[in-house]
């Protein structure tokens, strides 16, 4: 990934980080989600990045954010 993508969220759960998508992409904040699960036992993380611009208001709204 290129270097203005920074890390804003991570959760085990893949279904946190969409709802988070959804909310980010309703706020006009553009974000890509990293799924680093084991595909067989499903342990592990689902990242969600955004552009670095966007990177303060992102994690104001993540704060806020439960799924």
């Amino acid at each position: 990934m290129e270097n203005d993508w920074v890390l804003i969220y991570s959760a085990s759960k893949a279904y946190e980080a969409e709802i988070l998508k959804e909310v980010l992409d309703d706020n006009n904040i553009v974000c890509v989600i990293i799924n680093k699960q084991d595909s067989s036992y499903q342990f592990g993380e689902v990242e969600v990045y955004v552009q670095k611009q966007n990177e303060v208001k992102a994690i104001e709204i993540s704060k806020n954010f439960k799924a």
